[in-house]
């Protein structure tokens, strides 16, 4: 049963929820191979109570110390306006309830949707984004809307006070430009020597895109960058994290790359672990 290690409450009975799963099926927007869609589904399916319970690393019984549901999926049918402003509204109406949305993509491309309802309740906002590329390009192929150019939009929109990227390996002379110009850090793989603890003054959003880690740990990814993140060290970066988190995605899975389904379960891990430090922060 897909419930997240049992912590799933039924929606019907607990309207007045504090987390909640939002799927988003949505990989038009993919510049590689296409497949990011069933990441949702695939992240459920791992996540039985049967294989994992709900008490996190650092503590927390997600079963007792939160109330979680899963709010469904988006509509992604339709053009790709239409969903975009689904995506807006869905994580909108969970902020709206006081909620912590947890997002399941989907390519990366929903992360700017998803901070665009964001704007308009937690401002100032900062993000942490894990990724093995920076999505700052400016148009891919001619497509400002691209899974490679959501921190552009993002960055140009004014969506975040401060954005911190980390795991980034694969980074243009032009991202370069664009991060200096629009006050973004990098923490380059080629830097992180040791444990990282990073401190946020504002609320935080973690967006998690599953190329951060390396393919070693993650093959169920379009993009195979060697030389990133081992889990641990993701998991490590999450729990000595200083500050209130708000919001979370986790997208690029793309599981017909990982029969085995080793991606999934670590963006179960991932999940799990950051639901941890929102009902705990440090």
């Amino acid at each position: 049963m897909p419930d997240f290690g049992g912590a799933v409450k039924p929606l019907e009975e607990n309207p007045d929820y504090t987390m909640a799963i939002l799927g988003v099926p949505f990989d038009e927007k993919s510049s590689y191979l296409r497949g990011a869609a069933a990441g949702p589904a695939a992240i459920r399916a791992v996540s039985t109570g049967k294989c994992y319970c709900g008490w996190t690393e650092l503590g927390v019984n997600l079963e007792e110390d939160a109330v979680l549901v899963d709010v469904g999926d988006v509509d992604t049918r339709g053009d790709m306006d239409k969903t975009f402003g689904l995506i807006e509204k869905g994580v909108g109406r969970i902020l709206d309830k006081g909620a912590v949305p947890i997002v399941l993509g989907g390519d990366h491309s929903i992360t700017y949707p998803v901070l665009r309802a964001f704007a308009r309740h937690h401002k100032p906002l900062d993000v942490l984004h894990f990724d093995a590329h920076p999505d700052l390009y400016d148009d891919l192929y001619g497509d400002r809307l691209s899974h490679a150019c959501p921190f552009a939009r993002i960055v140009d929109d004014g969506l975040a006070a401060g954005i911190v990227q980390v795991g980034v390996r694969a980074i243009t002379a032009a991202h370069r430009a664009k991060a200096l110009k629009g006050g973004v850090r990098m923490v380059e793989m080629k830097d992180i020597d040791g444990p990282l603890h990073l401190r946020f003054a504002n609320p935080v959003y973690i967006s998690f895109d599953l190329d951060a880690l390396d393919p070693a740990f993650a093959p169920g990814v379009s993009h195979h960058e060697p030389g990133g993140l081992s889990t641990r060290q993701a998991v490590q970066i999450i729990q000595a994290l200083k500050g209130r988190i708000v919001g979370l995605d986790v997208v690029e899975l793309n599981p017909g790359r990982d029969p085995s389904a080793i991606t999934a379960a670590a963006a179960f891990k991932i999940i799990k672990e950051t639901a941890g430090r929102i009902v705990r922060p440090a």
